[in-house]
């Protein structure tokens, strides 16, 4: 019988308990989970005044010196930057030799280390209709073009080269359609 009052009673305390004012705040376990500090996106913390715009984190990849790229991904971009667009970099055994290196990792899986369109994931049948630079009428401009916003099955490399590696790389493609 004693245990039956005291659940009794503490049913009673608990729906008092719960009887409470809804309009006034209770006691909230995690405040920053319900009330988030608001930051200026570009500004400093409207709390304690510390800036927002902190350097990247170690290891990660820069983004500075990228050079905006106004030209839309349209056909009539493709044929604005192959007639108008033109490479910045001089051409010097340097660059080339960097452009080789990187058109051997990005791209010789396709097109070929000698740009002939038989790389080896076409010989091994994953795509076919991998162009020839020799049978195309590419510019270094539709070439970059190309490298920024892919073409066909081709995707973008835009995210993988920085602005000077894609010019490079044009550098050897256009010195590998000259041999063939």
């Amino acid at each position: 019988m004693k245990s039956l009052k005291i659940i009794i009673a503490l049913v009673v305390v608990a729906s008092f308990a719960s009887c409470n004012n809804k309009r006034t705040p209770q006691l909230q376990y995690m405040p920053d989970m319900y009330v988030s500090v608001p930051y200026d996106a570009n500004g400093v913390n409207s709390a304690g005044g510390v800036a927002v715009n902190r350097l990247p984190v170690a290891g990660t990849v820069s983004r500075k010196g990228d050079v905006a790229y106004d030209i839309p991904n349209s056909n009539e971009g493709y044929e604005k930057a192959k007639a108008e667009l033109k490479n910045p970099l001089e051409v010097t055994e340097e660059n080339l030799a960097k452009g080789k290196e990187l058109y051997d990792i990005y791209c010789a899986v396709c097109h070929g280390t000698k740009g002939d369109g038989n790389g080896i994931l076409t010989q091994r049948d994953k795509f076919n209709g991998i162009p020839n630079y020799k049978d195309r009428e590419i510019t270094e401009g539709s070439i970059y073009h190309v490298i920024m916003y892919g073409r066909n099955l081709m995707g973008s490399h835009a995210s993988q080269l920085t602005y000077n590696e894609r010019w490079k790389v044009v550098q050897y493609v256009e010195k590998l359609k000259s041999e063939l």
